[in-house]
């Protein structure tokens, strides 16, 4: 009998024993799977945050490159157009220089062989004339040479004018001269007409 309750006791005591076994070892299946979970969500979370890094990554790169680009077009832009003033006003110079040129081949052409010493010594100075030699220069030195030139060529017309109003009044004195002259030569044949009488003086 008593066996018989021993036995019982060490049987409870055996399903007891297995069943907290069985409890640990589902307690550590758990905690396991609980871990693998963790481990997958941060391993998730850690590729998503490098997938969006990434992005922004290219995003930045892609703006990055859509900057320097337009800042490469604008520089290209300007320097286009600043090429294109140049050659303005390049063409600009050489235009007046050639203007001048031709305007002195004219004067000559009028003038002919009445040129006098300053003419002539203006005209030595002109063909002694050195090319404008602007190429190098940069827009503030091609702004002073424009200047230079204008300054020049306002200084060649007053000269130009002055010396026009002098011819105007060397002609003029010398018709009225003419003019005196004529009337003394008049006034003097009438006075002999008037002092002979049959051809023979009174």
């Amino acid at each position: 009998m008593r066996k018989d309750i021993q036995k019982k006791r060490q049987n409870k005591d055996l399903i007891e024993l297995q069943a907290l076994i069985d409890s640990h070892f589902e307690a550590r299946r758990k905690e396991e799977e609980e871990l693998v979970a963790l481990k997958e969500r941060i391993e998730k979370r850690r590729a998503e945050r490098a997938e969006q890094q990434r992005i922004r990554a290219e995003k930045e790169k892609e703006r990055q490159a859509r900057l320097a680009e337009e800042k490469a077009r604008r520089e290209e832009e300007d320097a286009k157009r600043k090429a294109e003033d140049d050659l303005k006003k390049k063409k600009a110079l050489s235009s007046m220089g050639a203007t001048y040129s031709s305007y002195l081949a004219k004067a000559d052409q009028k003038r002919g062989k009445k040129q006098t010493a300053r003419e002539t010594k203006k005209k030595v100075l002109a063909e002694r004339r050195k090319p404008l030699n602007i190429d190098h220069l940069n827009e503030d030195k091609l702004r002073d040479k424009a200047k230079e030139l204008w300054d020049w060529l306002y200084q060649l017309e007053t000269e130009k004018y002055d010396f026009t109003e002098q011819i105007k009044r060397k002609k003029y004195e010398i018709v009225t001269l003419r003019n005196r002259i004529d009337q003394a030569q008049k006034h003097s044949k009438k006075a002999g007409a008037k002092g002979k009488v049959g051809g023979r003086w009174k």
